[in-house]
């Protein structure tokens, strides 16, 4: 077959079990067969197959029939690790928000745009616990915002990602839709307009006046804060270093430069440039700024946790448990499997967890494929491993395979290069992602459970990634590469629906899927296999790796590999001819973009350039890291920028400006390559291409003219090209050639060349001038240098030392025609041909004999010369040899030689006066010295050969004892001789007096040492059996004495008495007193032997013991006898306890006798040989005891059979009866047992059935009676040591679930403030569990009962109270049903509510009494100060209009208290009253005598400098605060009694702003000259406001602009006034002089 068409699944493949198409109805990938001749070349196969496949992103290859690779890991030794994957998490999961940044700029959000400044964190409750508002709003955020969630009814999917846990309930959705309303709606609006704002600027195309040169926009309402934390940057310029300290510095390129473009973060301080974010920004953003690191928090990131490391098996078995738990142990289909993994990624099912072993590296872990060092199994033939070691299809050898892009790559980039392993699971996954440099990838199922998998084409990348942003906005928020992560994924019909189109593939063993360049893939396993993996690259990848290096660059992320590198390695290798469209195209525009950049740097005044130092591998890639954009993050291999003071970094062409603020003139282009070189690179891809178009644009790109060429830049005096800087450079070089040499303008011209070198082949001919340059200054200076170095020396100057090579010299001279003008070479051709001359003589003089004189007057010749010759260190070596040899020659023959002559001395000297091939006097006496001291040496070496004795070597040395030469062998006679004389006077010292001697231990101490000394003597002894005779005496004589010292055994004696008899030592003193001892102690040893044959008493036994003392030797029945007293003695101390009378009356534990020991002495007693009455008196004890354990046993028997008792129904009687005749009978036992005076384990069983069987009692007396909570309590404690202490049985087990239920009913019903933790739910369990418990409790059950029917009547009082229309439902009825839920509700969605408009009303109220201004006080302190301020509304009301308002009688205007009782003063004008305490102090020091200021200001019209004589009563409430309070109670859920005075009050105010309004709109008109009217209405106005106990804003602001226009009047009127009766005096004035 060939190329398969698509289709779901092959036939036969998969079992049977397996759907035959693809579930989700996501349509099949296609699948290929290739024939054995197509699969031998994987690249030319999947090259043949690439239109068909492509468009799907992925395809299967399924190998022929004959493709059986072995696997080559051994399984029973593979370990690897794994990770913890929550699959539950893959889609529906909150985004990492960090709740501190969220609350801050929420905090600011109120504040600014609410008015509102939190004192505190907002702490809102939702069922009973702190609601996280930022993972509410986040989740809102990702299914479309308030409006659409509940348009769509979404939350229910809110819910599950604000809470876990838990079911969801209408209410509970109800509730938090509620609480999203009150605290985020309006935040949410807030929040979309600033992100509408930020689209709007990144959209601008246009350059506001802020942006800069670079093309950044700046803007001028960012603050830029000094950070705690700056840092300094060192600069160097020069060789000054400086230390500059920045505001902020740049946490990506660390820099502090730019400042005007460094964004700080809000929170933690720290800065970026806009440039440097990822991805960057064009400008700095409108409102707050988080960094990712502010936004996201740590414990809610989202990873892939690091697991266990396992064996296969362990894996194997975790796996298959994994897989039963889900589908049991039946088959199952892929549509029920895909189904179910759908599921759980979309978060329906509940946490799930499975591990993977993915990315493990085959470097390190191994490779399923044989490779070259992997040791072959004994089961695989070596044919077959060496066949699938070298196949293609090898993913170890697909990467640097013939034609792929990567065989230049030297790098073992894991995953790239280097397959990778995994080890799956069922459910683990591999998430939606696309290749790193979007190559190719190539995946193996070795063995094991299919793998499913889905892609989307490259083509629609784009595409797939918009529905991923805007499905999970909040996740790409919080991570903008988020795609990069590798641990998200989406349902493929979500993509399906917005058009996205999916492709689906099932992989099974020892199939291949192959993944396209651009294609995102994801999928997951449906069992335990084993899969590999790695990337390719053939020819057509190449422009998808360009695609990948720009995203690379967008995303500030470091790329694996330079794309650049690669393109130029593979273009100068022998690749594969047919890369050569794909690689001349991508070549093409790097070109272009090298070209374009580069001539921006010129033009922008960036004229220093120099090569980069070259590789030592060119050939292949990723052998030497190139330097880094401190920017975008990616290799500099073409070009960088770079600059002194900052010598650490470097910058790609495009972020030039961003490296530092210095003037480009002192930045530097650092390149790899000329524009000519890659334009000819260029050329040589497409001679092999046979695209005329391409080859014609690479002939033109090399052949016109570069735009900066055309383009000008300034210089002195104006502008200039390029080519016409050349051409005048190009002049300076020719005219620099032609003139004589000089330093310093060879510099210049280099220096500036450096401008031109760079570019195109339009600057070849500078390049050649360049070098022609260097040539030929290398060569000036090279001439100047030894004419220099030869004149010195032979003037013999301090710098003399140096003298010029004539090699050097020579090349220096060898020029056909000279590169430059330098005169100096003439002369320096004259001092090489004297010194050529000079070389012949001394190389003719080495190469004969000659006398020394002759040597050293030619040394002496060559030394004055200034040029060093070749041969002149052979003669001074020469001469120095044959001095330093005569000097030694003398010192060896001198008579006065302090230090002996080493034989090789004399052979050295005779060599060396050999090669010196010279004749002297004293090579004679060398050689007559020599023979002589041969002659000695053979005799030495001849008797070293046989025996050697003492008298022999001492005759010899005698003999040369005035010898002054030294050779080896004499020099080893010698220490022979030294050895043994020191031996044996050491063995001579020790001899004397040794007998008598009382430290044997020494003398057998020195006597060893001596024999192990001799052995390594090379000379025979005549001591030596003297020596080891010495040694056996001695050791005798130290056993002897110490047996005198201390007492030793009789048979020690008699063997130490036969040794001294043996070594005839047996006269000396010490072993004659041995001897008597001996003879004593045997007499007495017969004595005893008969007396231990019968039995006696103690008191004989301790006769014979003291009778043996006298004796100085240890008999041998002497231990038998202690050792009979001692245990006879023993036994009775340990009995004496059990003996004692007093043991009978023992009572108290501590001390009571131990059973287990009087066993024990009772069976040791047996053992004794000494006649005792104590015995028998023990034995009749234990007997006792032993009858007392028996009946325990058979009682405690008998409560074991009670606790086992499981029928009890109509026993209760009997039962109890039963317990109670126990308890009896263990008070019993019990007694009996302490009269005993033992401690009997027993015992204390006994009393721990005592206690259980009590404790049982009371249990069973309480089915009958309801307990108190405490006396439950006490049970529970009982029962706790029950369990611990008691064995488990039936009827016990029983009783303790019994009172278990008894206390979680008892918490139920008595504690009212428990209510909270439970709910009906938990009540009805409860009363459920008392059916199925054996026995009744119907006091108690009845009670709980009774607590459930008040809570579901109080459910009905609540939803009958909600069923009421809002104006029905009062305030007292709320309190009460909160009340009652205190007392007899448990937890559930009406409490809640109940509470949420309790707190909703007092929340309210607290609001309405901050905004009036009483702190305390309830409803009626409200009432009474809402009526308080509307009596003074109503009498400003009266003041605008009396027939509306209320006339104020026997009032104060200010206070509006009662007149009497307190001083007052009344306006003759207005009749008004006023308290005097009331008026300012101003007020009542000047009286109203005439009237109040209202009326004076009436009357005198300007309000300029108008005083109100009212003393300030506080700050008055807010009318717009009043009215949003009136407009928030008709959130409330009850009619509350303020709300009519409220509303009265507010439509009052309305009334007098109504007037206000009038009055301020009749003054506005121009009323002619008299202004006495709009006075009197504008007094009237300033009156009502003073006397308002309300604060209208905008009426006072209106008010206030309508007096300045009114007093701007009066002033006009009273000027015009003042001009005219001026102009009338003058006018009469006039006419009183004409007259």
């Amino acid at each position: 077959m060939g190329k398969g068409r698509p289709r779901a699944v092959e036939k036969g493949v998969l079992r049977q079990s397996l759907g035959a198409s693809p579930p989700l109805n996501v349509p099949p990938g296609p699948v290929f067969f290739p024939t054995e001749e197509e699969f031998s070349d994987p690249l030319e196969y999947i090259h043949k197959i690439r239109p068909e496949a492509e468009p799907y992103g992925v395809c299967k290859i399924v190998p022929p029939k004959s493709w059986k690779p072995p696997f080559a890991l051994d399984l029973d030794k593979f370990t690897f690790p794994t990770k913890t994957q929550a699959i539950h998490q893959l889609q529906a999961r909150p985004a990492a928000c960090d709740t501190e940044t969220f609350e801050l700029e929420y905090g600011r959000f109120l504040e600014e745009h609410c008015g509102k400044k939190l004192k505190k964190r907002v702490r809102v409750v939702f069922e009973g616990a702190d609601l996280d508002l930022c993972r509410l709003f986040n989740a809102v955020k990702r299914f479309g915002g308030y409006d659409k969630v509940v348009k769509d009814k979404k939350w229910g999917d809110v819910f599950r990602f604000v809470r876990s846990v838990g079911k969801v309930s209408e209410c509970a959705k109800h509730v938090l839709c509620q609480l999203y309303r009150e605290h985020l709606y309006d935040y949410e609006g807030y929040y979309n307009r600033l992100n509408r704002k930020k689209a709007k600027i990144y959209k601008r195309r246009i350059q506001p006046e802020g942006k800069r040169e670079n093309g950044l926009e700046c803007s001028s309402s960012k603050r830029r804060r000094r950070s705690e934390g700056a840092r300094k940057v060192c600069q160097m310029k020069g060789e000054v270093e400086e230390e500059e300290r920045y505001d902020q510095i740049c946490e990506q390129c660390d820099s502090g430069l730019h400042g005007e473009v460094m964004l700080l973060c809000d929170r933690c301080n720290k800065g970026w440039h806009i440039y440097c974010l990822c991805p960057p920004l064009k400008q700095i953003p409108p409102g707050n700024w988080y960094c990712l690191d502010c936004l996201n928090s740590n414990e809610d990131n989202f990873g892939f946790v690091p697991g266990k490391k396992f064996s296969m098996e362990d894996f194997k078995r975790i796996a298959d448990r994994a897989k039963k738990k889900w589908f049991g142990s039946g088959s199952v289909s892929r549509a029920q499997m895909e189904k179910k993994f759908w599921e759980i990624v979309e978060g329906s099912v509940g946490k799930v967890e499975v591990m993977y072993g993915s990315d493990l590296d085959t470097s390190v872990y191994g490779s399923g494929f044989p490779r070259v060092n992997d040791e072959r199994p004994d089961s695989v033939e070596s044919k077959v491993w060496d066949e699938y070691r070298a196949s293609p299809w090898n993913l170890n050898n697909l990467p640097k395979l013939k034609g792929s892009m990567l065989h230049a790559v030297q790098n073992s980039i894991a995953g790239v290069m280097v397959p990778w392993l995994y080890v799956g699971m069922l459910f683990s996954s591999f998430c939606w992602h696309f290749e790193d440099h979007c190559f190719y990838s190539m995946n193996y199922l070795h063995w094991g459970e299919p793998k499913c998998w889905y892609s989307v084409p490259g083509s629609e990348s784009s595409a797939f990634e918009k529905v991923m942003k805007e499905t999970l906005p909040d996740l790409f928020d919080a991570q903008p590469d988020l795609l990069f992560q590798l641990v998200t994924m989406l349902n493929p019909s979500v993509l399906q629906e917005n058009g996205v189109p999916v492709y689906s593939i099932l992989q099974e063993p020892g199939n291949f899927v192959i993944t396209f360049p651009r294609s995102f893939h994801g999928g997951f396993n449906f069992g335990l296999n084993c899969a590999e993996a790695v990337n390719f690259a053939p020819a057509d990848w190449i422009p998808h790796g360009g695609y990948s290096s720009e995203l690379y660059r967008f995303y500030r992320k470091p790329a694996v590999l330079s794309h650049e590198e690669l393109l130029c390695v593979v273009a100068k290798s022998n690749y594969d001819r047919k890369a050569s469209p794909f690689l001349g195209k991508e070549l093409l525009k790097i070109l272009a973009k090298e070209k374009d950049w580069r001539e921006q740097l010129w033009q922008n005044g960036i004229v220093k350039s120099s090569p980069m130092p070259p590789r030592t591998r060119p050939e292949c890639v990723g052998t030497e890291e190139d330097p880094m954009c401190i920017i975008c993050q990616q290799y500099l291999y073409l070009s960088a920028v770079v600059c002194g003071c900052r010598p650490s970094a470097a910058v790609c062409l495009e972020h030039w400006q961003h490296i530092c603020e210095c003037n480009p003139s002192k930045h530097r282009l650092l390149y790899r390559h000329t524009l000519a070189e890659l334009s000819d690179l260029l050329l040589t891809v497409n001679k092999y291409n046979g695209d005329e178009t391409q080859r014609s644009k690479a002939l033109q790109q090399r052949s016109l003219p570069s735009e900066t060429s055309a383009s000008a830049n300034k210089v002195k005096g104006g502008h200039a090209t390029l080519v016409h800087l050349a051409k005048q450079w190009l002049l300076h070089s020719t005219n620099a050639l032609k003139h004589p040499f000089s330093k310093d303008i060879y510099r210049k011209l280099l220096k500036e060349a450096e401008q031109f070198l760079w570019a195109g082949s339009d600057m070849d001919p500078v390049r050649t001038m360049a070098k022609k340059l260097v040539e030929a200054q290398t060569w000036a200076e090279g001439v100047i240098s030894c004419l220099a170095k030869i004149e010195n020396h032979s003037s013999g100057s301090s710098n003399a030392l140096e003298r010029a090579d004539l090699e050097y010299v020579t090349e220096l001279l060898s020029f056909d025609t000279i590169p430059c003008n330098e005169p100096g070479h003439l002369k320096l051709k004259e001092y090489a041909e004297e010194a050529k001359k000079l070389a012949g003589e001394i190389e003719s003089t080495l190469s004969s004999s000659s006398k020394i004189l002759e040597l050293e007057n030619l040394y002496d010749r060559s030394c004055r010369l200034g040029i060093l010759v070749k041969g002149n260190e052979k003669l001074a070596q020469k001469i120095s040899s044959i001095k330093e040899w005569i000097n030694r020659v003398r010192i060896c023959l001198s008579e006065k030689c302090a230090a002996a002559i080493e034989i090789d001395s004399l052979y050295k000297l005779k060599s060396e006066i050999m090669e010196l091939q010279l004749v002297l006097p004293e090579t004679e006496m060398l050689l007559e010295l020599l023979g002589k001291t041969e002659a000695y040496r053979d005799r030495c070496a001849e008797t070293l050969k046989g025996p050697i004795c003492l008298e022999g070597i001492e005759m010899i040395l005698q003999e040369m004892g005035s010898f002054s030469v030294n050779f080896p062998e004499l020099e080893l006679l010698r220490q022979y001789h030294m050895q043994a004389s020191s031996w044996i006077s050491r063995f001579n010292s020790v001899r004397v007096n040794i007998h008598a001697r009382i430290d044997q231990d020494n003398v057998i101490e020195e006597l060893t040492n001596i024999l192990k000394d001799a052995a390594s003597l090379k000379i025979q002894v005549r001591e030596l059996p003297l020596v080891e005779l010495e040694l056996k005496k001695a050791c005798c004589r130290a056993k002897a004495l110490q047996a005198r010292s201390d007492k030793m055994t009789l048979n020690f004696l008699q063997q130490l008495m036969i040794e001294a008899v043996r070594l005839q030592i047996e006269g000396e003193d010490l072993f004659v007193y041995i001897s008597g001892i001996v003879d004593a102690a045997t007499l007495r040893e017969e004595s005893a032997v008969q007396f231990l044959a019968r039995e006696a008493q103690l008191p004989e036994y301790e006769e014979v013991l003291r009778s043996s003392e006298d004796i100085h030797a240890i008999l041998p029945s002497l231990p038998h006898i202690i050792s009979t007293i001692t245990m006879a003695k023993s036994w009775l101390k340990n009995a004496e306890p059990f003996l004692g009378s007093a043991h009978t009356t023992r009572g108290s534990s501590s001390s009571l006798l131990e059973v287990d020991k009087l066993k024990e002495l009772v069976s040791k007693s047996k053992l004794l040989k000494v006649s005792l009455e104590e015995k028998r008196t023990l034995e009749t004890m234990l007997e006792n005891c032993l009858q007392w354990e028996q009946e325990a046993c058979s009682l405690l028997q008998n409560v074991e059979c009670l606790y086992d008792f499981r029928n009890v129904d109509g026993m209760w009687d009997s039962l109890t009866s039963k317990i109670e005749g126990l308890l009896l009978s263990l008070d019993a036992t019990i007694k009996d047992g302490l009269s005993l005076g033992f401690d009997f384990s027993e015992t204390q069983k006994l009393q721990n059935a005592h206690l259980a069987l009590q404790w049982c009692i009371k249990a069973l007396h309480f089915s009958s009676i309801s307990p108190s909570g405490q006396e439950i309590e006490r049970l529970i404690e009982f029962e706790e040591q029950i369990h611990v202490t008691c064995p488990s049985g039936a009827f016990l087990a029983m009783l303790i679930d019994a009172v278990k239920w008894m206390k979680k009913a008892s918490t139920m019903i008595h504690a009212p403030s428990n209510y909270e933790k439970y709910s009906l739910s938990d009540a009805e369990e409860a009363l459920a569990e008392c059916q199925m418990i054996p026995l009744s409790f119907p006091a108690l059950a009845g009670q709980l009962a009774q607590t459930i029917q008040k809570h579901r009547l109080w459910q009905e009082k609540v939803h009958q109270f909600l069923s009421l229309e809002i104006g029905q439902r009062s305030w007292s009825q709320l309190l009460q049903l909160k009340e009652m839920a205190t007392a007899s509700a448990f937890s559930c969605p009406e409490r809640d509510i109940v509470s949420l408009e309790v707190e909703k009303v007092d929340n309210w109220r607290e609001r309405f009494k901050e905004a009036i201004g009483i702190s305390i006080g309830g409803s009626s302190a409200l009432v009474e100060a809402i009526m308080k301020i509307k009596s003074t509304l109503e009498r400003s009301l009266y003041l605008y209009d009396p027939s509306r308002g209320c006339r104020m009688e026997n009032l104060c205007m200010c206070c509006s208290d009662d007149l009497e009782g307190h001083e007052f003063l009344t306006c003759p004008t207005c009749k008004d009253c006023y308290h005097l305490h009331c008026l300012g102090a101003a007020v009542l020091d000047k009286s109203m005598r005439s009237s109040c200021n209202f009326c004076r200001l009436e009357r005198g019209l300007d309000f300029k400098n108008r005083q109100s004589h009212l003393r300030c009563q506080g700050e008055h409430p807010q009318l717009d605060i009043l009215s949003k309070i009136f407009a928030d109670a008709e959130d409330l859920c009850v009619w509350i009694e303020e709300r009519d005075p409220l509303q009265k009050l507010l439509q009052c105010a309305l009334a007098c702003q109504v007037c206000l309004m009038e009055i301020i709109d009749s003054v506005s008109v121009p009323l002619g000259e008299d202004l006495s009217i709009a006075a009197g209405k504008l007094a009237t106005a300033v009156k009502a406001r003073e006397v308002a106990g309300l604060h209208d804003r905008e009426g006072n602001c209106r008010l206030e602009l309508a007096l300045a226009r009114h007093s701007w009047r009066v002033r006009a009127r009273n000027l015009f006034h003042g001009w005219r009766s001026q102009q009338s005096s003058r006018s009469r004035i006039t006419e009183r002089g004409t007259c």
